[in-house]
């Protein structure tokens, strides 16, 4: 962690009491036990230092050969009534023989402390992932439930606590294009600055060009904008902009664009989380991609993956960045996943991408199934995609069910062609 602790023993800020039984040594239980000698030795070492803060660091072990709770009860009383007079803050660690067992080692530990702060270890889909649990706060309120965390090198212990994000995001008026102007129309003019976008799409139905127009715009408008790939590398992404047009080497040389890639399968969600704000911090962009969310998905457990999600787009908000991140369906030609409904209830605007099968042909067709805060066009319309990027044009006429992904077709106009072209006879009259 960089912590150079040795000079601030040396400098008189930090004193330490070793209380750490010789290797080898035997300890039996002849008579009364107390702590009295120990408690003089940290009463010592906090007038040296000034100490405002104490911390004893597994105190189960001082008690290895104890089997009576009351015992240890009466000496963790003594503790902590010698150290309160004092005026110390304490931090005491303890051991747990199970995940779930009792607080602690003796089962009286718990009723001692004012507050009882729990760590887990858990193990989800064969990842360890760590919580942490306020069970007990005397005195005040707390947020209730386990509560995910990770420790970094920069930033020591980092707790995600959703229940702590507040939905009070300011909401802008202004509007910036998605770098297809045909999408602009049929969203009532853009999308909102600081909205999150999701563009849900089978494999090969354009989710990555989308991601490239949404930046291309951002460059051409002279803003900032960070790209972060799971799927596909940087020189890949670079290559496939470059085969629709747009220069991703450039933008990265004048300082508009940087492309991070990491696959998920390299860390915890937690800490993903983590490098994703700091990167966010450090670039200052304006507009953030994510391509895609739906591989962060299938590292991680429901309710993990909620808590990703929610924690990202809260942050992006807060910032008044734009979002636009995609994700793969399991279905070729519609459907959704378990990420659709993790996500769609917390993103501002929906775009669908499906295939259509029409005529013995694979075709695109596009739709804006939601977009809060305005009005916006409910056709499904074809798209094509040339070296040139997306071209959206004409709604489908005489087609449902496109996005259920069984397609119903209607001949009604060309009966009615066929019925006009057959007048009936007259009749005979008597």
């Amino acid at each position: 962690f960089g912590w150079d602790l040795q000079t601030l023993v040396h400098e008189r800020k930090i004193a330490v009491v070793d209380a750490t039984p010789e290797p080898g040594e035997v300890t039996l239980e002849t008579g009364p036990y107390d702590l009295s000698a120990l408690l003089a030795r940290i009463e010592n070492a906090i007038r040296q230092v000034n100490a405002k803060r104490v911390i004893l660091d597994a105190v189960g072990a001082l008690f290895p050969q104890f089997t009576d709770a009351n015992v240890v009860r009466r000496e963790l009383h003594r503790i902590h009534a010698g150290l309160r007079m004092l005026g110390v803050t304490t931090l005491i660690t303890m051991e747990r023989t199970d995940e779930e067992g009792s607080i602690g080692r003796f089962g009286v530990e718990e009723f001692v402390a004012d507050n009882v702060i729990l760590l887990r270890n858990r193990i989800d889909q064969e990842k360890r992932r760590r919580t942490i649990e306020i069970l007990k706060f005397r005195g005040s309120t707390h947020q209730k439930g386990e509560y995910p965390f990770t420790i970094d090198a920069e930033d020591g212990v980092m707790i995600i606590p959703l229940s702590a994000i507040e939905l009070k995001q300011r909401s802008s008026e202004i509007r910036v294009s998605s770098g297809v102007p045909e999408l602009d129309v049929m969203c009532g003019g853009g999308m909102y600055r600081d909205s999150i976008i999701l563009t849900s799409g089978a494999t090969g139905t354009g989710k990555t060009l989308m991601v490239t127009q949404y930046i291309k715009a951002a460059i051409e408008a002279g803003e900032r904008a960070i790209l972060f790939g799971a799927e596909e590398s940087r020189e890949q992404l670079t290559r496939n902009a470059a085969s629709w047009g747009v220069d991703f080497e450039q933008a990265q040389r004048d300082g508009l664009l940087k492309i991070i890639c990491r696959y998920p399968e390299i860390m915890g969600l937690e800490d993903h989380l983590l490098h994703l704000k700091r990167d966010i911090r450090s670039f200052e962009p304006k507009r953030v991609a994510v391509d895609s969310m739906s591989a962060f998905e299938r590292v991680s457990t429901p309710k993990s993956f909620r808590e990703f999600v929610i924690g990202l787009t809260s942050f992006i908000k807060q910032q008044e960045i734009t979002g636009l991140f995609t994700n793969t369906t399991s279905m070729l030609m519609g459907g959704e996943t378990i990420t659709e409904t993790h996500i769609s209830t917390i993103t501002d605007t929906i775009i669908l991408l499906r295939y259509v099968e029409l005529h013995g042909e694979m075709r695109r067709g596009l739709t804006v199934l939601k977009m809060r805060g305005t009005w916006h066009e409910k056709d499904i319309r074809e798209y094509v995609i040339d070296n040139q990027g997306m071209h959206i044009r004409e709604p489908f006429r005489g087609i449902h069910g496109i996005l259920s992904g069984t397609p119903i077709y209607s001949y009604a106009e060309e009966r009615q062609r066929l019925g006009g072209m057959f007048g009936s006879s007259p009749q005979k009259t008597e």
